[in-house]
């Protein structure tokens, strides 16, 4: 395992997140986009309003975008868990 002296070069990289939002009627989707530069993941979700409710669509933007990065953040979990296994490297908690 190499070993940090703290003479490293920082490292910056970006990162992008597109969220798309579509409202149809009491429903609102979302399709959100993570570009990591080497890889990209997508999520797709979706809230529905309950028909008893004022409409607001800006809670149901909040609530289906607030999913879809839940999911992109799962994704992403799984998958630095999965690369670090197959380094033979140990998964942080």
């Amino acid at each position: 395992m190499p070993q940090h002296t703290g003479t490293e070069k920082p490292r910056t990289k970006r990162w992008s997140v597109r969220l798309d939002l579509f409202e149809e009627g009491d429903l609102t989707k979302v399709h959100a986009v993570l570009d990591t530069e080497d890889t990209t993941l997508q999520s797709r979700t979706s809230a529905h309003r309950n028909p008893h409710d004022a409409p607001v669509p800006e809670i149901g933007d909040e609530y289906a975008a607030g999913r879809a990065l839940i999911d992109l953040g799962n994704q992403l979990l799984r998958a630095g868990s999965l690369d670090a296994t197959r380094s033979g490297l140990t998964v942080p908690e």
